[in-house]
């Protein structure tokens, strides 16, 4: 009977151990294992428009007038009031203040608007802005295509950046009329020895360096030096994989499979680049904003950093990403407005437990080394940052 038993027992111990082994060799994969599968990507160099290639000089010129007030028409707000490096270049409001306010970030008030509307979308971060348009990191992309604003009405760094000192309640203000920014503005700078220096230097010419298009150039060379790509999720894609805890693994996985956020927020910059109608509801303060083709679409935007850029949406109106996460996982539109939502938009099922992972991992891309130095001075005397 012992050795009946002695039999049996050791007949289980192999079935038990084989049973396991099988399984471990069929059925079961870790998360990092299923990850590979994925074939994740990070980030490429930066590429520079053919039109417009980098260089010390230009990049320091477009810095100076990123932070310089005299580009704005009553010189007190900069693109740096709206996209500052201690707010991960934007400023943590739903709807940014611009011309005539006062403050920083969340503290920023409407001083004297007289009349001035409030901004009519939330500002987005320029950093990466330099990938815009990238889907894979083999693609070979063209920077003078890359769609800006959250309904894609420019393309290109260089042009975005010629459009807020020119809009009224950005930066414009009553100092001039819309068709004579620029005439003013380089009338402005011409004037600033400093600044004439300065272009001169940077696009090889003469005091006639001082126009429109140059303005736009060296911004946009500055702002492609505003790069992210080392989080903990670009370094356990390139093969550290401590880089990321369980949690955010798991996250992955359910990202690009049961919650299903990477059929927009796709390749190496978290976006398919394509517009959508989401049923965002309406920010009160500036009410129904129809975006692109009067069709209530807006960019996928990036999803990098996001955890630096509350609050979410193109209007502002989430302010958490729990928010965000709960308003995909419900599937249903808030905009009485908009009840017909884009196909992709449906109920998630996911449980806290779920949400909560996919938001951890959402934290992991997060990476907080590009440039946040600001000038102690600008050319033109003025503060930097404006008021």
């Amino acid at each position: 009977m012992k050795q009946l038993s002695k039999k049996y027992f050791i007949w289980l111990v192999f079935l038990v151990g084989y049973i396991l082994l099988w399984g471990c060799d069929t059925d079961y994969e870790s998360p990092v294992d299923q990850i590979s599968l994925l074939r994740l990507e990070t980030l490429p160099p930066v590429g520079d428009p053919t039109d417009n290639l980098s260089s010390p000089a230009k990049v320091k010129l477009g810095k100076m007038l990123f932070w310089d007030p005299i580009l704005s028409g009553e010189k007190d707000i900069t693109c740096a009031t709206c996209h500052h490096p201690s707010l991960g270049y934007s400023d943590r409001l739903d709807l940014s203040i611009g011309v005539r306010g006062k403050g920083l970030g969340t503290t920023r008030i409407e001083k004297d608007s007289r009349g001035i509307p409030r901004v009519g979308r939330n500002a987005p971060t320029i950093i990466n802005a330099a990938y815009n348009g990238l889907l894979s990191y083999h693609q070979s992309y063209d920077p003078q295509l890359a769609p800006m604003f959250w309904d894609g009405r420019r393309t290109s760094l260089e042009s975005q950046s010629l459009g807020p000192p020119a809009a009224f309640n950005e930066m414009r203000g009553d100092a001039y009329e819309e068709t004579l920014t620029y005439d003013s503005l380089v009338s402005r700078l011409r004037k600033i020895e400093a600044y004439a220096d300065m272009f001169a230097n940077a696009f090889d010419g003469d005091i006639h360096s001082v126009n429109e298009e140059n303005i736009g150039k060296a911004i946009a060379a500055f702002e492609r030096t505003i790069i992210s790509r080392n989080s903990p999720y670009d370094q356990f894609v390139n093969g550290r994989k401590e880089a990321l805890t369980v949690e955010q693994q798991q996250g992955i996985l359910l990202f690009f499979g049961k919650a299903n956020c990477a059929t927009c927020h796709s390749g190496p910059m978290f976006s398919d680049y394509n517009y959508y109608n989401l049923g965002i509801g309406d920010n009160e303060k500036v009410g129904a904003d129809l975006g692109l083709q009067q069709q209530r679409k807006f960019r996928t935007p990036t999803l990098r950093n996001i955890t630096l850029t509350a609050p979410y949406m193109h209007n502002g109106v989430h302010k958490t990403l729990e928010d965000v996460m709960n308003y995909y996982n419900e599937g249903v539109s808030e905009n009485p407005e908009s009840e017909k939502i884009d196909a992709k938009i449906q109920n998630l099922k996911l449980s806290p437990e779920e949400i909560s992972s996919i938001i951890r991992f959402m934290e992991s891309l997060t990476d907080d080394s590009f440039d946040q130095s600001i000038p102690s001075s600008v050319p033109s005397g003025l503060p930097p940052g404006g008021h």
